[in-house]
């Protein structure tokens, strides 16, 4: 299976211009080396390591691979991780400081924190296993609301 260089549209077999985007492809020879603009991985797999360290995988996959099935995949990852990863320090901010305020409110502050804190990190391991997982079985999977966000950065 090739890939264009330029936009990551998938190539026919044989061709010599992108259908989608018109480059000029190099006259490879189809025997296993990367095209450019892809991780050299398959696209399942390379959209699942997208997820594999959040956002931060996220942000290696985006910049090396231009495969639509992985952008996304790689922009999803950024944007969920990177939110929750925000979500994580400003309760820790807020939340965390509450042992300042006396006893009983620190007691019901340390509980609340860590019950929310639970709830983040709950969440976090469904989302990142769910998304692995769709990823793997080569389905664009888009979460509610921060999906549409990844999908904008990625380009439809």
């Amino acid at each position: 299976m090739a890939f264009c260089a330029k936009c990551g549209a998938q190539l026919a077999a044989g061709a010599t211009f992108c259908s989608s985007c018109g480059t000029a492809q190099g006259s490879g020879s189809g025997g296993g080396s990367a095209a450019a603009g892809t991780s050299g991985l398959e696209e399942n797999v390379a959209g699942l390591l997208a997820y594999v360290l959040g956002w931060l995988t996220g942000i290696i996959f985006f910049v090396i691979d231009k495969r639509p099935f992985v952008k996304f995949h790689a922009a999803q990852s950024m944007v969920v991780f990177g939110a929750l990863f925000i979500i994580s320090i400003v309760l820790n901010m807020f939340l965390g400081m509450s042992w300042m305020a006396g006893s009983a409110v620190g007691m019901m502050g340390t509980m609340v924190h860590f019950l929310f804190g639970t709830l983040v990190w709950l969440l976090s391991l469904v989302i990142w296993v769910l998304c692995m997982v769709k990823a793997y079985q080569h389905e664009r999977y888009k979460l509610p609301f921060l999906g549409d966000i990844a999908e904008n950065i990625a380009g439809k």
